[in-house]
């Protein structure tokens, strides 16, 4: 019998498990945290019944992804749930621009820069299960569909500042920048723009959806799934040295790669091992959890139907301030993303209180309190929203790192995302899930495609690491 041990037991290292279990593989996975699922689960109650995501909350690429379809959660009881609007961005004149899943509508809104916009995000929309084989795929290699990749490109690759002077508006400027800052990074460097891009397509092919009842649910549903495939699960375990795992055949690490190169230190080629440790961290994410009397009050009653809101300003207001954040200065406006998630998903409020998730980018290791920061962003836009706030909860960096490893200095994406680590992850290689260890995969978010709960990560891992043994058993 193939033995696999699994240290990490976020989404990656549930896709690895999935896929090694699936091909008869005994697998046990190691989780340090009392708790399994890493960021993809829902938090300890703020109030009594009050539903919120832990980190994870919004999943476009999830949806999108053929791991996770090819569990049939719905079939087990996991539902999507969408709402009216995917994002909404608004600015200081008190307008707003809207993502709809709908491009159609997304354009109608956007006015002048309507074409342009279905110009930009038409094709890759339309033709997105064709694109998803390509981008959720290490780069290095040839791609599946050229064409629709390299369309894609045009709008991906560029630094988001240049492919946002095709847009006129100053509404379709802010929202496309704003989705642009979820890579956590300066929007004024080439390929940080694939992150925004991705999610803007994947949003017009299947929306932004959430999980009912917490992001928990697919988690816990996937774990079951495991438990039932013969998967055992060992909580509070700590791995920091190879010798403390038991016999295997082959090792997937779920985590930063500096903590691999920790693990694996005493056999790993000095060249992978240097790379691993020179892995960079990117900006840290300051979060606060919200009960809110009534939802926000925004300015724009739109805003108000929109499952995630982009509060930065203009276009030209973002570049700054995470260029400011790169750099290790923190701005006296930063960005902040605002999870509506009861906007979709009534049942996560109790009666006419609704839980609002918030986060703030910070520059890495930043150790001061953001809180006010956040609810005068907020206010910016929804004037008495501090009046009323009926509970909240704050977890800055440096406590997200204390309770996950991986979101080392409080960076949640598991590492920076520079053109280059986001491109090809730790080691320019055409198999970036290598460690240089026979047998030892990385397969975090650090690793192509990068972050989300799509799994894609774990599960490309785990079938090389299924495809060397069996060519190791034919040698």
């Amino acid at each position: 019998m193939t033995r696999a041990v699994v240290v990490g037991s976020g989404p990656n290292g549930l896709a690895a498990a999935t896929v090694l279990a699936r091909a008869g593989v005994e697998v046990t996975v190691f989780e340090a945290a009392d708790h399994l699922g890493g960021g993809a689960r829902t938090s300890m109650e703020l109030l009594p019944g009050l539903v919120q995501d832990h980190c994870a909350a919004v999943h476009p690429m999830a949806a999108a992804s053929g791991y996770i379809a090819s569990w049939y959660l719905e079939e087990r009881g996991v539902r999507w749930a969408r709402a009216p609007f995917d994002a909404a961005h608004p600015l200081d004149d008190g307008s707003a621009a809207l993502l709809s899943q709908d491009i159609d509508v997304t354009a109608a809104g956007l006015g002048a820069d309507g074409p342009r916009w279905r110009a930009m995000f038409g094709p890759p929309s339309r033709h997105f299960g064709e694109l998803a084989q390509d981008i959720f795929q290490p780069m290095l290699r040839m791609p599946r569909h050229p064409l629709a990749l390299s369309r894609f490109g045009l709008v991906a690759g560029p630094p988001p500042t240049w492919s946002g002077r095709l847009l006129r508006t100053p509404q379709a400027r802010a929202l496309f920048t704003g989705v642009a800052a979820h890579a956590m990074n300066r929007i004024d460097r080439p390929l940080v723009g694939g992150i925004g891009a991705g999610i803007i397509a994947a949003g017009h092919a299947v929306g932004w959806p959430v999980v009912e009842g917490g992001t928990g649910v697919l988690t816990e549903s996937i774990i079951t799934g495991l438990r039932d495939l013969g998967v055992t699960f060992v909580t509070g375990a700590r791995i920091e040295l190879r010798h403390q795992l038991p016999r295997h055949d082959i090792a997937m690490y779920d985590l930063h790669p500096r903590n691999v190169a920790q693990i694996l230190s005493p056999v790993m080629p000095s060249r992978a091992l240097a790379r691993l440790r020179r892995f960079r961290s990117g900006p840290a994410a300051f979060k606060v959890d919200f009960a809110i009397e009534g939802g926000i009050p925004w300015r724009n009653p739109d805003v108000g139907r929109a499952g995630t809101v982009h509060l930065g300003g203009s276009a030209e207001e973002i570049v700054r301030v995470e260029r400011e954040i790169a750099s290790g200065r923190m701005p006296e406006r930063p960005f902040v993303l605002v999870g509506q998630q009861f906007v979709a998903d009534p049942s996560r409020a109790v009666g006419d209180i609704k839980p609002i998730y918030a986060y703030a980018h910070v520059p890495p290791g930043f150790e001061g309190d953001a809180t006010e920061a956040i609810i005068r962003q907020i206010e910016r836009f929804a004037p008495g929203v501090r009046d009323r706030i009926v509970a909240m909860r704050t977890q800055s960096g440096s406590e997200m790192a204390e309770e996950n490893p991986n979101f080392i200095g409080g960076d949640i994406l598991t590492g920076a995302k520079t053109p280059l680590q986001f491109l090809v992850g730790p080691r320019l290689t055409a198999f970036p899930y290598d460690t240089g260890v026979p047998g030892s995969y990385l397969c975090s978010a650090a690793t192509p495609p990068g972050p989300g709960i799509h799994g894609m990560s774990g599960a490309n891992a785990a079938r090389r690491a299924l495809r060397e043994l069996e060519r190791g058993r034919r040698g």
